[in-house]
């Protein structure tokens, strides 16, 4: 079996590599950092690894990708790269959002599509698409990329039903974690109001779920009751504790 897992340079990506290497798996390792994927390639001697350098926020790089390897036989796609940026609408910087839209969306949009339709083909596969608990809920202060995972999950979860109505057997799974310990606090300039779970357990459920065919991925007890509780609570009213907990996480 062969997993090609984008932004495989750390965080989540990084440790879901460890997992499916400790499952046998072989792997195609994405990223833009080159030494950290290689470190990786290195540290899991026990299985074969292929690292490719490309920026999947490049319409090209993506399709680039994928004549890499559309030859091989991928029998699972992990769409984890991304990353978010804080700060009130009118002033954080546009040229960084819309690279934020095309590594988050557009990326994970057209490998989605170029790989699913392989999948299909052959009546097998699975995608796991990572997005977050933010898919579900509205983000003042951290707009952009909300917004960008609303995107992911609501994608996934279209396709889902498209597969099921064909009785595919390909697969699709999305992860919405809440807070994890990874690089992205440093990345979008912000600090968790809440302790996260750590990255390593983030990936294990993960790739556990994914492999048992779960549509909707959310590790943590703490994390799937508040999400339960929010449907209950009106819109606007949802706003202002959205801003109330991202303006205490850019404070911080």
């Amino acid at each position: 079996m062969k997993a090609l897992i984008t932004g495989a340079s750390s965080g989540i990506g990084r440790d879901m590599a460890r997992v499916l290497a400790a499952k046998g798996w072989d792997l195609i390792l994405v990223a833009r950092r080159e030494n950290r994927i290689k470190e990786l390639k290195d540290e899991l001697g026990q299985v074969n690894v292929r690292c490719i350098t490309v920026d999947v926020g490049k319409t090209e790089d993506c399709h680039a990708l994928y004549d890499m390897v559309k030859d091989e036989q991928v029998d699972m796609l992990i769409n984890n790269a991304g990353f978010g940026l804080a700060g009130e609408f009118t002033k954080t910087d546009l040229d960084t959002e819309l690279n934020m839209i095309d590594v988050n969306v557009r990326a994970v949009h057209i490998l989605t599509k170029l790989f699913l339709r392989d999948f299909i083909a052959r009546d097998s596969g699975i995608i796991l698409n990572v997005a977050s608990s933010a898919g579900f809920m509205p983000g003042p202060l951290l707009s952009t990329y909300y917004a960008t995972k609303n995107y992911v999950l609501r994608l996934s979860e279209s396709i889902y039903e498209e597969l099921r109505r064909k009785g595919s057997h390909v697969k699709i799974s999305v992860l919405c974690p809440g807070p994890v310990n990874t690089e992205f606090n440093q990345v979008a300039k912000v600090k968790f109001a809440v302790d996260g779970i750590s990255s390593e357990m983030c990936a294990r459920i993960a790739i556990d779920g994914a492999l048992k065919g779960k549509l909707i991925i959310i590790p943590g007890g703490m994390m799937k009751v508040g999400l339960f509780f929010r449907r209950f609570v009106p819109e606007k009213a949802l706003l202002k504790l959205a801003y109330g907990f991202q303006k205490r996480k850019n404070d911080r």
